[in-house]
């Protein structure tokens, strides 16, 4: 682990040794600044490690993660901290921006998740100028009072100079309850596309939303196995996810699990990758740390239409990212996509499927996002391979 520089923008996997990176990647990932395409931002979020504001030495855990390839981190002040916490953590939130500021330091994506609109305002009024906060998540918004947010992060853009980021978080009964869910989520799409310069992406509570029903996920299902919190998630997507303007980036939930446990079910974790890179003991590794089910969580992320996760350990940020990498398969599928207008249909460079232009070139919009902040790997390059070199085996 190194400490990561000041630096103006985000890459990924750039704490890897260069030639690390060149036996990995066909195109490395590019840097990513917040003056990249918004889009671009919200891909590189990858995966998002939460903070609590209360930490004695948040400064320094900023640093130190961002030197182990974190690229986005969330200031708590709302869950992770008591309500007698509250003004301590505020504060102390305030100094470790301005410390990172002072020594010009931006070496990843940073936020603050607000208990409410008003902690906007006090946060915005005490930053240093051309501070590198990236913006605010807002947790439990509704369309009740979810606009006030959104405009007091306008107004601390003003004051900035620049745009802050807001992320609403998705996760009260109001979106939840199948009653009022689709009313909700109509008004929510108004109220997001009416400042839809300062929405980053949009991120879903699994946590809350499960906890209406009295229900805690095992480490031994997904969410998506969870009936009821996918169907809100799905909800979500197909109001907000579309591929137009309607759209937003949904970034994926968390995954709450990172120590041994007593297993009921098999590992679905495949031997056979691992046994091709020599790597059945890191294989043993994964499913004792759980991480079996993280992995398989993000592959159902991806299909269903979702990007980047929030996560609660810093052990988890690797998987994310290394299942973000694009194949250079699926990059030649999407310049072939893309290259050609009019339609119709065509084999792929790797000749193992049909490429149809239309359908599938907004999936190929995504995967150039992806390529350029993740980058592509080489063709003998798996997950297995990447895992491995994250994690330094």
């Amino acid at each position: 682990m190194i400490d990561a520089p000041a630096t103006a923008g985000v890459s990924h996997f750039r704490h890897l040794p260069e030639a690390t990176l060149d036996r990995l990647f066909l195109r490395r990932p590019e840097a990513i600044t917040l003056d990249s395409p918004a889009r671009r931002i919200a891909v590189a979020l990858g995966a998002t490690l939460y903070v609590p504001a209360t930490r004695d030495d948040l400064t320094a855990v900023i640093r130190k993660r961002a030197g182990e390839g974190v690229t986005s981190m969330v200031i708590d002040l709302e869950d992770a901290v008591t309500d007698d916490d509250q003004h301590a953590a505020l504060e102390s939130a305030i100094a470790t921006i301005n410390e990172l500021t002072e020594a010009r330091w931006n070496a990843l994506l940073l936020f603050v998740r607000v208990r409410a609109a008003e902690q906007i305002t006090a946060i915005a009024g005490r930053l240093a100028p051309d501070h590198c906060l990236a913006g605010f998540v807002l947790p439990k918004f509704e369309a009740a009072d979810g606009e006030a947010s959104l405009e007091a992060v306008e107004a601390a853009s003003q004051t900035a100079g620049r745009t802050l980021f807001a992320m609403p978080v998705l996760e009260t009964a109001a979106v939840v309850h199948r009653e009022t869910r689709d009313p909700e989520l109509l008004q929510v799409r108004e109220i997001l596309n009416r400042h839809r310069d300062i929405v980053l992406a949009v991120r879903i509570g699994a946590t809350d939303i499960c906890g209406l029903f009295g229900i805690r996920r095992d480490r031994d299902v997904t969410i998506y196995d969870v009936r009821v919190a996918s169907d809100v998630i799905a909800s979500i997507v197909n109001m907000l996810g579309r591929s137009d303007d309607t759209g937003f980036v949904i970034t994926g939930p968390v995954w709450e699990y990172f120590a041994n446990h007593e297993r009921m079910f098999a590992p679905t974790l495949r031997h056979t990758p691992f046994r091709e890179s020599d790597a059945v003991v890191f294989r043993s590794q994964l499913v004792t740390r759980d991480l079996d089910g993280l992995l398989r969580e993000i592959a159902l992320d991806r299909a269903n239409g979702i990007t980047g996760k929030t996560v609660i350990h810093p052990g988890h940020v690797g998987i994310v990212h290394t299942l973000s990498c694009v194949t250079e398969e699926e990059y030649a599928d999407a310049l072939d996509i893309t290259d050609r207008d009019g339609g119709g249909a065509q084999a792929s460079s790797f000749r193992n499927k049909m490429n149809e232009l239309k359908p599938h070139r907004n999936w190929a919009l995504d995967v150039l996002d992806r390529a350029a902040v993740f980058g592509v790997a080489k063709h003998d390059v798996n997950f297995v391979d990447l895992l491995t070199a994250w994690a330094g085996e």
